[in-house]
């Protein structure tokens, strides 16, 4: 542990304050480091700020941080370390920040947690049909004859398909072992050992897509997978394919998605949308096929403590000279979330 605690400064949206450092978690981190006042902000022009950025060492980031820019960062000459309590750093980090060698860590792993056991209640909810079947029952009301309409509801021995083997993807494939199914995995950059080790099987995407009853997403939004899944792979699926996206809305082309969900062939379980929200008239909110719910399946609530700790897990590594265990490098935030 060094002998002298840094200066460190909590950057952030204070709402998003408010919910990820309660007591245990500020604690925590007043025994870790120096907090002078202001000890939280979401701004970095302010004289006041700025003053206090030329002592800090580290920073404590979390949604709603303004992006570092050099003009930024040459204010606060002694910064070392930044540590998320969140997904991706995308929309902050800078080229100056892997210029000047600061280390990044963020809490993706962590944030990956809730919205793979979304996803796998999504797959046994699309299995059943129950989001779409519980839209019927408020037309037929007394009439459960209405539940044969919607094909067989199981989810025994079905196939679902995974685009993305990124940290949610493991995750899915791994929970998806509870269930009779079999998992296929599409993702160019996955390994196949690693792939079989979690329970799925390494293919194609046109292998894939034909073969899935389920197909659930799970790649960064990036210019090369804009409109990765667009009217010619949606072709490929059978008809009755429940298609699941709680990654990010671009890589679904929402108006070819809009096509087929109108003519009854596909089913769609959508927690991200380009754009996001979806205009108030989309089709897409009034298909009796779809289910729109609004980014939920990220870390929410008391969730995003568990980001939070992991945050000051990785500045107690620091603090000790011990390398991180989340870092994210100038090499992987071209191809990350």
């Amino acid at each position: 542990m060094k002998d002298a605690r840094p200066q460190a400064l909590l950057v952030m949206d204070p709402a998003k304050f408010g919910v990820q450092f309660q007591e245990p978690q500020l604690r925590r981190l007043r025994g870790l480091v120096e907090l002078a006042e202001p000890i939280l902000t979401d701004e970095l022009d302010s004289a006041h700020v700025r003053s206090r950025l030329r002592e800090v060492e580290v920073l404590v980031t979390s949604w709603g941080c303004p992006q570092l820019t050099t003009e930024r960062l040459a204010a606060a000459p002694r910064l070392r370390a930044i540590f998320h309590c969140a997904g991706t750093v995308r929309t902050f980090v800078t080229d100056e920040v892997w210029r000047r060698g600061i280390l990044v860590t963020n809490a993706a792993d962590e944030n990956a947690i809730p919205v793979a056991e979304f996803t796998l209640a999504a797959i046994v909810f699309a299995g059943k049909k129950a989001p779409f079947l519980a839209q019927d029952a408020r037309k037929h009301r007394d009439d459960w004859s209405y539940s044969t309409r919607r094909g067989e509801l199981s989810n025994r021995g079905r196939t679902i398909g995974v685009v993305g083997f990124s940290r949610t993807g493991r995750r899915v494939v791994e929970r998806l072992r509870t269930l009779d199914v079999d998992v296929l995995v599409a993702d160019p950059y996955a390994d196949p050992a690693e792939v079989a080790a979690v329970g799925g099987r390494l293919v194609s995407l046109p292998e894939l897509l034909p073969r899935c009853d389920v197909l659930t997403l799970h790649v960064p939004a990036l210019p090369s997978t804009r409109h990765l899944i667009g009217a010619p792979e949606l072709a490929l699926l059978r008809d009755g394919t429940t298609v699941i996206n709680t990654a990010r809305g671009a890589v679904l082309d929402t108006a070819a998605l809009e096509r087929e969900c109108a003519t009854g062939r596909l089913d769609a379980m959508l927690d991200v949308t380009d754009p996001e929200p979806l205009p108030a008239d989309s089709l897409l909110y009034d298909l009796p096929n779809v289910m729109i719910t609004p980014h939920i399946a990220g870390s929410l609530g008391s969730e995003t403590r568990r980001m939070s700790e992991s945050a000051l897990d990785e500045l107690e590594r620091y603090l000790s000279g011990q390398p991180p265990r989340a870092a994210v490098t100038a090499d992987e935030f071209v191809v990350s979330a």
